[in-house]
């Protein structure tokens, strides 16, 4: 028998605080889905947001109790649940998913051990295979010198041309010897099936081989780039985490993260504070015109006052079109 204590917390004053769903944010004018796609607690439901966010709240509180979360992350979800809807976040353009590699492109000449880094489009977030995840999830393949599978039905293999990362990693160090290779991301569900969410070949090409730095590949750490500094909406923030695995919070999963941007208006006006709970690593903002500081965080899924790794920062202007 589970018993729950909630404290009420207010909303902070110089902080808005959106939760981005599979659907979008929570919040006055939006609705997303909850879902609990456990053995033991299978639950599915649909918030309406306006006019009702007292029974929202406490129905999402209702879904992390039966979802086991710990007393840290079930606050910050109650705080969460208690904002409202932020208009900043925009519509992700043409509703297109991909994967994709972030620092390759085709025709590219490389030296290994190279760090090759992926990406993931159109609201899907990356789930470790270890426990079930809901809403548009999947880990990340990397195909080498393969074609996309005939079969979509099938499991991927396990071997040297088909390699897994089910445990929610967002890059692999290369070793490949001298030559040319044809490389492509595919992502798949817990039971390695393919999903229609896959990358572009890309060839590159390996001029050297050297020895492999373990220090320098096992740092711990995270990254945010954008197209250019100076940008009109919609515009796209992209995120990275090296050596570390992304995770929906619902999966409870160790030593696993979610990545939160905080948007500062560099003109003093509140901060703005977006938190990617199922496994996304990136988002469409569209603020009004002027200068902004974006912060990023990797908070730990067990502990959302946890940072996994250092904050950082980057600056943006936003202009008319």
């Amino acid at each position: 028998m589970h018993s729950l204590h909630l404290r009420q917390i207010p909303p902070a004053p110089d902080l808005s605080i959106a939760l981005v769903g599979d659907a979008g944010v929570i919040g006055m004018h939006t609705t997303t889905w909850i879902e609990a796609a456990y053995v033991h607690y299978p639950l599915r439901s649909r918030l309406h947001w306006h006019g009702c966010r007292g029974f929202a709240t406490a129905l999402l509180c209702f879904s992390c109790l039966l979802l086991g979360l710990t007393q840290s992350t079930l606050s910050h979800a109650v705080e969460l649940a208690a904002q409202a809807n932020h208009p900043w976040q925009a519509t992700i353009p043409g509703f297109k998913a991909d994967a994709y590699f972030t620092n390759i492109r085709d025709g590219d000449s490389i030296e290994t051990p190279f760090v090759v880094k992926f990406g993931l489009s159109g609201g899907w977030g990356l789930a470790p295979v270890a426990s079930p995840s809901s809403a548009k999830s999947g880990h990340h393949h990397l195909l080498i010198n393969r074609s996309l599978p005939l079969d979509f039905k099938q499991p991927l293999p396990f071997n040297k041309q088909y390699i897994h990362f089910g445990q929610g990693q967002m890059e692999t160090t290369l070793t490949l010897d001298p030559g040319v290779y044809t490389l492509r991301l595919l992502l798949a569900n817990q039971q390695h099936l393919p999903h229609f969410v896959y990358s572009k070949p890309v060839t590159i090409t390996v001029a050297k081989k050297g020895a492999v730095d373990s220090k320098r590949i096992a740092v711990k750490s995270i990254s945010i780039s954008l197209e250019k500094a100076i940008v009109s909406v919609p515009f796209r923030v992209q995120f990275h985490a090296s050596n570390m695995n992304v995770a929906h919070v619902a999966q409870q999963e160790k030593d696993t993260g979610h990545f939160v941007l905080v948007v500062l208006p560099a003109d003093g006006g509140k901060a703005v504070e977006f938190a990617l709970l199922e496994g996304q690593t990136e988002i469409w903002l569209q603020p009004p015109n002027g200068d902004y500081s974006l912060r990023l965080e990797f908070r730990d899924n067990l502990d959302s006052t946890k940072l996994m790794a250092p904050s950082v920062t980057t600056r943006v202007k936003v202009v008319s079109s």
